[in-house]
């Protein structure tokens, strides 16, 4: 089975459609041993799956249910998937999340067209999130959503904004209490009560270690401004 090497994790898996085959090939890596996470469905999983969502194809299938089957073994790692657009800027890595349509990706666009080439997204849909000897760290994967918009890097995380639209510019720092339920909705929540605890218990220690901001911005260059003047102050 092809090995790879995403969020610091050894995965075995092996995807046979154009998606997944592209968007895995730069993290590919050969180590030695045991994989730390194995991901391997059925043709018969496949089959049941189309079964039950016949808008998907062949394809889109396989590239989402291995991004979950990543995902749900991620929380064994003290990790998580957030359904957030996560970009990279000056050594830190700061993620936008909301509601699908809310303007995520156009945010972090935001600052690509402000702040130039030195802005990388590390990962424009589902970054992982795990904390490594004490710090959390947001990772590209292969599994960004419509777009191929990863990077196969992590970099510690700076920052999780909470986005809304808005005709003027805002935003506010906010505790951890205050976002729990938002954050649970853009997240991967397991279907068992164990690695539902361990959800829980990387959601609090993540809420307790890393800012979190709400921000209320239009399309313009000064909410990208205004978001990482506030963020990157949030370090200080």
């Amino acid at each position: 089975m092809p090995k790879y090497r995403i969020a610091e994790l050894n995965v075995e898996m092996a995807p046979k459609h154009p998606t997944l085959l592209r968007q895995g090939e730069p993290y590919l890596y050969d180590f030695s041993g045991e994989a730390d996470v194995v991901v391997d469905f059925s043709e018969e999983f496949y089959a049941q799956k189309l079964k039950e969502h016949p808008e998907l194809t062949p394809d889109l299938c396989e590239y989402l249910w291995m991004g979950f089957g990543f995902y749900r073994k991620l929380v064994q790692y003290d990790g998580l998937m957030l359904h957030a657009s996560a970009l990279a800027y000056q050594g830190r890595a700061y993620l936008f999340s909301a509601p699908c349509g809310t303007g995520k990706s156009t945010h972090t666009s935001l600052w690509r067209k402000t702040f130039g080439e030195d802005v990388v997204i590390l990962n424009d849909d589902k970054p992982a999130l795990r904390q490594i000897e004490g710090v959390y760290h947001a990772f590209g994967t292969p599994f960004s959503g419509k777009t191929d918009q990863n990077v196969n890097i992590g970099v510690p995380l700076g920052g999780i904004c909470i986005l809304e639209r808005s005709k003027e510019n805002w935003i506010k720092r906010v505790q951890g209490k205050d976002v729990i339920f938002p954050l649970m909705h853009q997240t991967l929540r397991p279907p068992d009560a164990q690695n539902m605890d361990r959800l829980l218990a990387n959601l609090d220690q993540l809420l307790r270690t890393v800012p979190i901001y709400r921000m209320g911005c239009n399309i313009s260059e000064d909410a990208a401004r205004l978001a990482c003047e506030t963020m990157q102050g949030g370090l200080e």
